[in-house]
């Protein structure tokens, strides 16, 4: 049974979609419309009754969480590398993702939709403004990040290997443009997001998800096109 990978143009979803395209893994890429609801919609809530993506279906089992589902690719294509063998190197990247992924990902979804933690325009508004300057601070740590891996003379944030962590700092600094954030204000963290860009699994995921990494508009009111 090939695996399936549910996933949506420019989200979090990019983290397995590039780790998979560059294990040249054998796998269904199944592209959920977010802005048209279809994480909604009963098809798709029968798979992940939360509405998210990603999601991965593999050997009868649904896999939805970007840390599970990391650990679970990691220990199906172990050649890759993507995590660290040895334990405490291991538990630091673990680390990092997590907090990437339930610390600065859900301020960004208060920058993004404020809809979902405020009933009124002025609130929304609010959240908006002070939640992009949090996250210009948190997008501040991965620079420090990317700038302490160069300094060690590392090649990559988790290590000598593309992994996790690598993808969603793309995915984490591309969402700074929709907040009003200029990614090259980051110098070495969008150095280091070029770079990843360029190879060629990663490549491959951003080709399928048509993305831009520089979605700053000096004019623009961060909204989403």
């Amino acid at each position: 049974m090939t695996m399936k990978l549910y996933f949506a143009p420019g989200a979090c979803s990019f983290v397995p979609h590039s780790l998979l395209e560059s294990a040249g893994a054998e796998f269904e890429p199944v592209m959920v419309k977010l802005h048209k609801g279809e994480q909604n919609e009963p098809a798709y809530r029968a798979i992940n009754p939360r509405g998210q993506v990603p999601v991965l279906v593999d050997e009868g089992e649904t896999i939805t969480q970007i840390v599970a589902i990391v650990q679970y690719l990691d220990a199906k294509f172990p050649q890759q590398q993507w995590l660290p063998r040895e334990l405490k190197p291991r538990t630091r990247v673990l680390e990092t993702l997590a907090w990437m992924n339930n610390t600065v990902h859900p301020t960004f979804t208060h920058v993004f939709m404020p809809f979902k933690y405020a009933q009124t325009a002025a609130a929304q508004a609010e959240l908006k403004v002070f939640n992009a300057g949090t996250y210009e601070l948190l997008l501040g740590d991965i620079e420090v990040m990317a700038q302490q891996v160069a300094d060690a003379g590392q090649a990559f944030l988790g290590g000598e290997r593309f992994g996790p962590l690598d993808a969603y700092a793309l995915t984490l600094l591309r969402w700074g443009g929709f907040a009003q954030i200029d990614p090259t204000g980051f110098p070495r963290l969008w150095a280091h997001v070029q770079k990843v860009a360029q190879l060629p699994g990663v490549a491959r995921a951003i080709e399928r998800e048509r993305l831009q990494l520089n979605l700053y508009k000096p004019d623009s009111r961060g909204t989403a096109a």
